[in-house]
């Protein structure tokens, strides 16, 4: 992120963090990001859960359709960032999908 961006990020955090309707919450980011990026955060989830599971880098970047690296790049988020946040975003994802 640039010097030139932290105000206009931290007021995107802000804006989130008090919307609590689903698609005024969906309206945003799709305004906001490409479909490409959309599916990117996805996938992320995605990853995210996988290797929650278990499931090696490279059976997860074939079942996605993604490299290695971009597995990876997931495997090295999930190390490194809020666990309980994580944790608290892949209970909602598995909800989800049931």
């Amino acid at each position: 992120m640039t010097n030139n961006t932290p105000d206009a990020y931290h007021s995107l955090l802000q804006h989130l963090a008090e919307l609590s309707d689903r698609q005024e919450i969906q309206s945003l980011l799709a305004a906001l990001l490409t479909d490409k990026e959309l599916q990117d955060i996805a996938n992320r989830v995605r990853i995210f859960d996988l290797l929650e599971q278990g499931v090696t880098q490279r059976v997860i970047a074939q079942q996605l359709g993604v490299g290695i690296a971009t597995v990876s790049r997931g495997a090295i988020a999930l190390k490194r960032y809020e666990q309980e946040a994580i944790k608290e975003l892949l209970k909602v994802h598995r909800r989800e999908l049931k």
